[in-house]
């Protein structure tokens, strides 16, 4: 580590921390040490890193809003990168929204609405980051990400800095090209349509408001842990099961959605890899299906 932190220390990369826990980044507050957190301010700092970390062979990962993920307790070895303020921003061109990796979707979907922009009603209540959404092709009410997204400029594993089309991005179901060639988005262009603001407001509050009623938002949570089965959805089946309010040590299936693991007090990695493990089990056992993780595990079992 002494090594990676010389090399580090001698560019301009951002903010560098080390041993930092991760908990307090992550939705589900769960998570260990990563051994080495750089914070870039900015596309050249990042880009910088990048190259670094792939001429020296240094492992790293991205951490983005921390929805959608679970860092395991021994941490994160390596680097993890998490984008810092200079990636917060979003700006309008007409019809077009043009937004840095780290802002905030729900934010931008609210701004949108604001100017009469139509296209973001779906992720009116997704957490989560713009660069996390364009990686995972984020969605809901039959909608995803693939359907605005214009272009997105990436910084890949070897600090090139690319701009990626929408068929560049190769779309399907919480997928993207990313996932195979690795890379950091740091902004992304999304084509919205104009439209009435009060209809555009009021189609996105009914989907916040039915994520208000049916899930736990309250609780430390990582979204849905389940993607769901083709002509079904996971929590159905896990309701179906009996498993809703099901605990072991701190994580606990939620009484209000099925589909949802909630940090009921001081849970680890390990009691909520234990319940997806058992869900697993019992809907398979049950109903002969296997249930696939829609959450990322990240860092040392």
């Amino acid at each position: 580590m002494q090594q990676w932190m010389n090399l580090l220390s001698q560019h301009a990369v951002g903010q560098v921390l080390i041993n930092e826990p991760l908990a307090k980044y992550t939705t589900w507050r769960i998570g260990g040490p990563a051994d080495v957190l750089v914070i870039p301010s900015n596309q050249d700092e990042l880009s910088t890193l990048m190259t670094i970390l792939h001429e020296h062979d240094i492992q790293w990962t991205q951490l983005g809003r921390g929805s959608n993920l679970l860092v395991a307790d021994k941490g994160i070895r390596g680097v993890v990168i998490k984008l810092g303020e200079g990636f917060d921003y979003a700006r309008f061109e007409e019809d077009r929204i043009i937004a840095g990796g780290a802002h905030s979707v729900v934010k931008l979907c609210v701004l949108a609405a604001k100017k009469g922009l139509s296209g973001l009603e779906f992720a009116g209540g997704i957490p989560g980051s713009v660069g996390g959404a364009v990686y995972m092709n984020a969605g809901a009410h039959g909608s995803d990400t693939s359907k605005i997204l214009q272009s997105a400029r990436i910084v890949l594993h070897d600090g090139q800095i690319v701009t990626y089309s929408l068929e560049d991005m190769q779309y399907a179901y919480r997928h993207s090209i990313l996932q195979e060639q690795p890379g950091i988005v740091v902004e992304a262009s999304f084509q919205m349509k104009t439209g009435n603001r009060d209809t555009i407001m009021a189609e996105m509050n009914k989907h916040k408001d039915r994520r208000r009623i049916t899930q736990p938002l309250q609780q430390p949570s990582a979204g849905s842990v389940f993607r769901n089965p083709p002509g079904d959805h996971s929590a159905r089946l896990i309701e179906s099961a009996g498993l809703k309010g099901y605990r072991i040590g701190g994580a606990e299936i939620s009484t209000q959605h099925a589909n949802f693991i909630v940090n009921v007090g001081q849970s680890t990695a390990a009691d909520v890899l234990e319940l997806i493990s058992y869900v697993q089990q019992e809907v398979s056992k049950q109903f002969g299906v296997q249930l696939q993780p829609e959450v990322y595990l990240m860092g040392e079992k």
